[in-house]
């Protein structure tokens, strides 16, 4: 599964409804836009230096997926799919699609606009 920063945030804080979801994966993937939007997000935290511990713990366990041209294709299509729908997702979620269609897995987050997309799942808790 690929997680979402709203999921990957929620494992920093121990969210215990997480635990039995991430241990049925037999994959956990975490794009680079998750990264960087969950570092941008405690780099203005006051609990920076916690955020920061448990992400050098934690970040090893989990394969970092970065963007290539097949997920450019994949992005293409997400975004025009949505486009003619005219439900039309942030930017970086788009990206973050694009990368479970790639990757064919699906996306632990509760976004529920991830749903208009086809071709991937949502789990939420």
């Amino acid at each position: 599964m690929i997680l979402d920063t709203n999921a990957f945030s929620a494992m920093a804080e121990g969210e215990s409804a997480l635990e039995p979801i991430l241990r049925q994966a037999a994959y956990v993937g975490v794009p680079v836009i998750v990264l960087g939007e969950y570092k941008f997000g405690i780099a203005q935290s006051r609990n920076l230096a916690q955020y920061e511990r448990w992400l050098s713990e934690y970040l090893p366990g989990f394969r970092v997926l970065n963007l290539d041209e097949q997920t450019a294709h994949h992005y293409a299509e997400v975004h025009g799919e949505l486009k003619t729908l005219g439900k039309p997702i942030p930017s970086n979620d788009v990206w973050i699609a694009a990368l479970c269609r790639q990757h064919a897995l699906p996306i632990l987050t509760r976004d529920r606009h991830f749903d208009a997309v086809t071709g991937i799942t949502r789990i939420s808790w």
